[in-house]
């Protein structure tokens, strides 16, 4: 079910200020940038050897990432896992009694297709499946 780990994700209050201190510390240089809208967030992703952070800075106050980071500070926001069928495993968990945010996938950054499972259903754990845009 579970391919492997897609992305981690890191809610910034501040895009400038990580891709700032990963240039000067690491010598890295961000690999994409993406707005996406329906979920009010700029993306700054990095490719690490074969893993890939995001770090999301919220566009909105209404914001789910805004929300986060005012009652949690800045900081892990979640782990993502690649699927090879997103909705067959949404159909799985939900069937197996797992509290999901999202019944249905939608898009996310690099025209994948997401979808995220309530914490309260992974052991205090926001965790995203994906699946990549079919080609």
């Amino acid at each position: 079910m579970l391919k492997k780990i897609d992305h981690i994700g890191i809610a910034v209050k501040d895009l400038n200020e990580i891709q700032e201190t990963l240039l000067e510390g690491f010598d890295l240089s961000p690999e994409f940038s993406e707005h996406v809208k329906d979920q009010m967030v700029d993306v700054l992703g990095f490719h690490v050897g074969e893993s890939t952070i995001e770090y999301l800075s919220p566009t909105s106050a209404e914001s789910p990432i805004a929300k986060f980071i005012e009652k949690k500070g800045s900081g892990l926001h979640h782990i993502a896992y690649r699927v090879d069928n997103l909705q067959r495993t949404l159909d799985h968990l939900k069937n197996k009694g797992f509290r999901l945010i999202d019944e249905s996938p939608r898009d996310g950054a690099e025209g994948k297709r997401i979808a995220f499972v309530h914490p309260k259903s992974s052991n205090g754990i926001l965790i995203e499946l994906c699946e990549e845009e079919k080609k």
